[in-house]
């Protein structure tokens, strides 16, 4: 049930630059998710596996209706999401390329 209130959806990412305030080392995003949701801003921790070049473009998974935090001065209104593995994190995608704001479930 829980589960259920939490909204996942696909988006693109459209920028990438470091976050410079960010006390371990994470980029700031800003993600296309689609009309009705539209682009929002993100900092995450992926810079073992990405670099931000490589991300522009990329369509990944994320958390759109959590409440927005305030992360090393960047307004983070989503979670991305990805698999933690010995401290780093591989991020989470579609197999194939979907419309931005495609609910997963």
């Amino acid at each position: 049930e829980d589960f259920q209130k939490v909204s996942i959806h696909t988006g693109t990412v459209l920028s990438s630059r470091l976050n410079e305030k960010a006390r371990k080392p994470a980029y700031v995003l800003e993600v296309d998710f689609g009309s009705e949701i539209g682009v929002k801003t993100t900092s995450a921790q992926i810079t073992d596996h990405y670099n931000l070049e490589d991300l522009v473009g990329k369509q990944i998974l994320a958390v759109t209706n959590f409440p927005p935090l305030r992360v090393a001065g960047v307004k983070s209104e989503v979670l991305v999401l990805g698999a933690v593995q010995e401290d780093s994190v591989i991020l989470l995608t579609t197999d194939k390329k979907v419309k931005n704001g495609t609910q997963i479930s």
